[in-house]
């Protein structure tokens, strides 16, 4: 839930609490501009949901495999 409020507030910070760094600061020049907010914040929360699902497949394996 935590993440899922940084995402829409600060999408830039989304990506450095999943260890994706580059894509961190590509986020931010976005959301220095006004305009690219929007599009930085759905950005952020599609990788969180991709992050999200892959970690808990692995998850899952690891209990079940």
């Amino acid at each position: 839930m935590l993440r899922v409020l940084i995402a829409f507030f600060a999408p830039w910070l989304t990506f450095f609490t999943i260890g994706r760094p580059i894509a961190g600061i590509v986020c931010l020049l976005l959301q220095v501009f006004l305009i690219g907010w929007p599009i930085a914040a759905i950005w952020a929360f599609m990788a969180l949901r991709k992050y999200d699902l892959q970690t808990g497949a692995a998850d899952a394996l690891r209990h079940h495999g």
